[in-house]
């Protein structure tokens, strides 16, 4: 019998003035023992709700129509709530996209870990507990345990939260990890060094892992087999070369053409229509920017942090203009600086055309999540309308102004009515996009507008950037840790590393 085996697993969930509808339907798979099996597919399609059966985690709306699912002999869909808590943590453990959201803000990373052990193995006296934690805090690459294990979860980086959370899934020592997600808002290099801690945990603990993402980069990279889920099916499975180089399914061929594949080679060798007597946007001239850092003692000595220092560089009008970089390398600080967020040590940021026409330079920023950075409580019309009533526009006007906005970023008009939670991830970002366009702005700064969304929405948000970009010419400043998404779409690329901006240009020429 296979380690952990799914037979037609049925899933329905309410539908408003419409009884139920079928979520997840008659899934059917089965894993062995050490193996690393993939799950891909877009929102929507069924990956996640499939996954979170394994361990009862679904919401209550959620029901179960039919199924079985078994993992080591037992089946799991006849456990009462006691056995789902001693399966949760011990067997079966889960990490999860978003860590800041899944730590506990006002607790210390170790004994939050501990928390796994108190609950599992309760005669653990208080010196084990904590040797077990640093312990597998040292075999999940954390540098310094004992500094990780007295800090607040937002003391640490992106990819050290994400390490934490690794931590507390494996130290019980389960015998399958669900990971969901895990690398999506990750640089690429740390998403590189996560996969490959999950690959040592595999080999090392035997450690069986089940791995969802949108990525199929990341699915190629480490696993053995893959179920590609499409509305609430599995359309295609089998091993990860015969799926990926030998699909059967429109859908999986689909999904595998959407993947960005341009390389720098590809981007040098691209030709750039922009002219030289292009206008120039913004320019920066010799800018610095250092933090203040506190020291250990309230009242000890304090040290200024340098994040960038001495740059310099322009945009013209019409550019598409890349920003790469690695966490904490001060991408989103420049921004915050071009913007008026932040106030350079030294350094000036011009806007040559609003100086000229005696006004302040409109920026607009287009986020990485739409749905927090929007008001959850209002429509779309209502949200789009908000930039235009602060500057006073005319009621009548507004209303115009919105509708011609909805189809430039190809919406429909009755999207209007609609609250953010009633639109899908790529929907939200049209409106994000929308947004920022409504007040015909300079320059427009795109904070990785892409990288939580699937492969085939994040190429319709390209193709819709590009599209915006040529029809209107705008400027935009796209910030990204995906080196292939910037080499598809920008016309030039500065890559920000240890305080100082180099441009992609074949040579290795500071700018």
């Amino acid at each position: 019998m296979a380690f952990l085996e799914m037979n037609g697993l049925t899933l329905s969930v309410p539908e408003a003035g419409r009884g139920r509808k079928i979520a997840a339907d008659q899934i059917t798979f089965s894993m062995q023992e050490g193996e690393i099996l993939g799950i891909v597919g877009e929102s929507g399609s069924g990956k996640s709700i499939t996954a979170l059966s394994i361990l009862g985690l679904n919401a209550e709306e959620i029901q179960i129509e039919a199924g079985s699912i078994v993992f080591e002999d037992d089946e799991l869909l006849d456990n009462k709530e006691k056995d789902w808590l001693a399966l949760r943590g011990s067997r079966i453990s889960m990490i999860f996209q978003e860590p800041m959201t899944s730590l506990n803000p006002v607790m210390k990373a170790g004994p939050q870990v501990e928390e796994m052990l108190l609950l599992h193995e309760p005669a653990l006296a208080e010196e084990q507990r904590k040797s077990r934690v640093l312990e597998i805090f040292a075999e999940v690459g954390l540098k310094d345990p004992e500094e990780v294990f007295d800090q607040y979860p937002h003391r640490l980086s992106g990819g050290m939260q994400q390490r934490v959370m690794i931590a507390m899934a494996m130290i019980c020592k389960p015998k399958l990890l669900i990971a969901d997600e895990p690398t999506t808002a990750l640089d690429a290099s740390v998403q590189d060094q996560i996969l490959a801690l999950m690959r040592k945990l595999n080999e090392s603990y035997g450690v069986s892992i089940l791995l969802i993402s949108h990525d199929l980069r990341v699915i190629h990279s480490i696993c053995s087999h893959v179920l590609v889920m499409k509305a609430g099916r599995i359309v295609e499975q089998g091993e990860i070369e015969a799926v990926f180089y030998h699909p059967k399914e429109t859908y999986t061929k689909n999904l595998l053409a959407a993947i960005p594949t341009s390389t720098e080679d590809d981007f040098l060798k691209r030709e750039q229509n922009l002219s030289q007597e292009a206008e120039v946007t913004f320019a920066v001239k010799d800018l610095t920017k250092s933090f203040l850092i506190k020291g250990e003692r309230l009242f000890g000595p304090k040290t200024r942090q340098v994040i960038f220092q001495d740059l310099s560089f322009e945009v013209k009008k019409g550019e598409f203009v890349g920003l790469l970089g690695e966490s904490g390398c001060g991408k989103s600080t420049l921004c915050k600086c071009i913007c008026g967020l932040e106030m350079p040590d030294v350094g000036e940021i011009t806007f040559p055309q609003a100086v000229r026409e005696n006004r302040k330079p409109r920026i607009s920023m287009v986020f990485q999540n739409p749905y927090s950075s929007m008001n959850p409580v209002k429509k779309v019309g209502w949200i789009l309308e908000e930039p235009l009533r602060l500057s006073h526009v005319p009621a009548e006007t507004r209303s115009a102004r919105v509708k011609a906005m909805m189809e430039k970023v190809g919406l429909d008009e009755t999207f209007a009515k609609r609250r953010m939670d009633q639109l899908s991830g790529g929907q939200r970002q049209r409106v994000a996009i929308g947004l920022a366009l409504m007040e015909e702005p300079d320059l427009v700064i795109l904070d990785e507008p892409v990288s939580a969304l699937d492969v085939t929405i994040q190429a319709q948000i390209l193709a819709l950037l590009k599209q915006l970009k040529k029809e209107l010419g705008l400027t935009f400043l796209f910030v990204s840790h995906d080196k292939n998404v910037v080499y598809e779409v920008c016309d030039r690329i500065f890559r920000m590393e240890e305080g100082s901006l180099r441009e992609v240009t074949g040579k290795e020429s500071e700018q």
